[in-house]
């Protein structure tokens, strides 16, 4: 019999299946990135971008529509991490602005969420390329269009058809961008697509797919928060309360003290789940201070539903809540399942950040780099950079903590900037400047451009203008065998990555960094700066340094430690 709708319920399930798949295959994902290096992260980032809005889909009270359609928009939006999972996240918004007006969702729905998905996704790129995520969900958004216009109403063959489309779409991807020609390789992010898709389409089917998302799973409708599995030693458990209760706001909650009171969770506790649906607000939280946590909620309503949990008791003793033991017991009506006795905490007042005109962010990595960083004054360096993508929450919250009417943001990766640019269009009460830094050089280089006292306009476009005078360079090792700007790499190869892509190829380290640094200096070149990694001794960096100078005696040479991972010199030349 032909299913012809899809309710909210299904919908969330779908969702959550989708997200289950991605998970369960993020590692063959991150391999498909073209370039074979070892912090390879489109499955990754994808994977971490969709499961933050599984997780408040699955925490959700109520399975009505614009309710999920708000966790999904907004758990992904925060947690997008890199180009691909800000895509992804876009893709979802775009999605849910059309079908959180309505009960159930179609073949119009589909055919017209499709294509607000695409334009959403397509808007939030500066200057979209063919042959990626992009093209996979605009192929996928024409077919669906063409089978609602040609009268499809039938979702398992409409879905199918779909998916089945997308997929051929993106085995052509190669022919659209040399490079995945080149490197025998599918477009990663498209890939990353389409399995969210298979996924959720596997449960429509009917197939057996576990959708639990975390410790603390909650099916739409069903309010449940379990304790951790048994296999945990009860030493291990960190924070001891599992902490549950809902909010009725009687003041404003918005994005901006959405962000600033998880992150206060975050700093007394961890499982943090916390979903704002209208004039509620689902927390849940592991603390070995309850108290704290609704001390510092009473601040936004009254409490209700209130649940505290002690894991170490419980888990010693392997009882499950209302037992045989009967009855929980309840203090002045809060439900204690193992005797968790709240006591009032005074919060400390937080003395008041200085405020200044203007503020700096920076992505970093590695110790020597933050500090060279913060010695040019940058206000808050976030760690992540290549190795871990920071999150567009990461950023937003940097952002909020900042007592500054300008916040400039430094990426410093080119896999950051639209995370960076999602965080700044969210920040409604400063202004924020991104300076689309694509290496740790030009960050650098672009704080050294910025002139105190000038307008903040004016440093935002002076500070870009110095991102086109450096040129960057990274040198790490190949973790599989391919070919990429016509240069046949093996793994355990080294490789000199420039800004235009692979410049050096070699098996010994030495003479990779030097073929890297002699296709970038040329007869205007006047400073070489070198940041050894965190794999480099110092002797090895100087001797190094000290063959650089020799061959280059009229370019001055700095040498500095930056403690990078992964990567084991990052060089510029200006």
């Amino acid at each position: 019999m032909p299913v012809n709708t899809i309710d909210s319920a299904l919908l969330a399930k779908m969702f959550l299946a989708g997200a289950k798949t991605l998970d369960s295959k993020k590692e063959w994902i991150n391999e498909l990135n073209v370039f074979p290096v070892p912090d390879g992260d489109t499955g990754t980032n994808m994977t971490m971008t969709i499961m933050s809005a599984a997780k408040e889909v699955a925490s959700l009270i109520s399975d009505d529509m614009p309710t999920l359609c708000k966790a999904i928009s907004g758990g992904s939006l925060r947690g997008a991490r890199g180009n691909s999972g800000v895509i992804l996240s876009q893709l979802l918004r775009g999605f849910t602005k059309v079908a959180k007006s309505v009960d159930v969702i179609d073949a119009a729905v589909i055919a017209e969420a499709s294509q607000k998905a695409v334009e959403t996704a397509y808007k939030a790129v500066m200057k979209p390329k063919e042959g990626t995520i992009l093209t996979v969900a605009k192929g996928m958004s024409d077919k669906a269009c063409e089978l609602y216009e040609a009268g499809e109403t039938d979702l398992e063959k409409m879905i199918g058809e779909i998916i089945a489309y997308g997929n051929e779409v993106l085995e052509k991807t190669p022919e659209m961008l040399p490079v995945l020609k080149q490197a025998g390789v599918v477009d990663s992010g498209g890939q990353g697509l389409m399995v969210v898709m298979s996924g959720a389409y596997d449960y429509f089917l009917g197939k057996e797919i576990d959708i639990t998302v975390m410790e603390s799973t909650v099916t739409p409708g069903v309010s449940k928060v379990d304790s951790y599995a048994e296999s945990i030693e009860t030493e291990d458990i960190k924070y001891g309360y599992c902490t549950e209760f809902i909010i009725l706001l009687t003041k404003p909650f918005n994005i901006k003290t959405e962000m600033d009171f998880k992150a206060y969770l975050e700093s007394i506790g961890d499982s943090i789940v916390l979903v704002a649906d209208n004039d509620i607000v689902k927390v849940h939280v592991h603390t070995n201070d309850p108290g704290m946590a609704i001390q510092k909620a009473l601040k936004f309503g009254d409490l209700s539903n209130m649940k505290i949990d002690n894991m170490r008791l419980e888990h010693h003793e392997n009882l499950v809540r209302h037992g045989a033991n009967g009855e929980p017991e309840l203090i002045d009506g809060v439900e204690i399942s193992a005797v968790a006795k709240l006591k009032p905490v005074e919060e400390p007042a937080a003395e008041p950040m200085e405020h200044k005109n203007d503020a700096f962010i920076a992505i970093s990595v590695g110790e020597g780099i933050d500090e060279i960083f913060k010695s040019l004054g940058v206000d808050t360096v976030i760690s992540g950079g290549q190795t871990m993508n920071p999150s567009t929450e990461d950023i937003l919250n940097a952002i909020e903590k900042l007592n500054a009417d300008n916040v400039f943001i430094l990426p410093n990766n080119k896999n950051i900037i639209l995370a960076a640019n999602q965080a700044r269009d969210l920040t409604e009460d400063k202004k924020v400047f991104v300076i689309p830094s694509k290496t740790i050089p030009q960050g650098i280089a672009a704080l050294i451009g910025y002139t105190a006292g000038d307008d903040a306009q004016a440093n935002s476009d002076a500070m870009c203008e110095e991102l086109s005078k450096i040129k960057s360079g990274e040198v790490t090792y190949a973790v599989r065998d391919t070919t990429i700007d016509d240069k046949v790499i093996k793994s355990g190869d080294y490789m000199g990555i420039g800004d235009a892509g692979i410049m050096a190829v070699n098996k010994n380290l030495g003479k990779t960094v030097m073929e890297l640094i002699g296709n970038m200096v040329d007869d205007d070149s006047e400073l070489i700066s070198i940041y050894y990694g965190e794999d480099i001794s110092e002797k090895d960096a100087t001797n190094l340094g000290k063959k650089i100078s020799t061959k280059y005696p009229n370019i001055d040479v700095e040498l500095q430690f930056g403690g990078q991972p992964i990567y084991y010199y990052i060089v510029s030349v200006e």
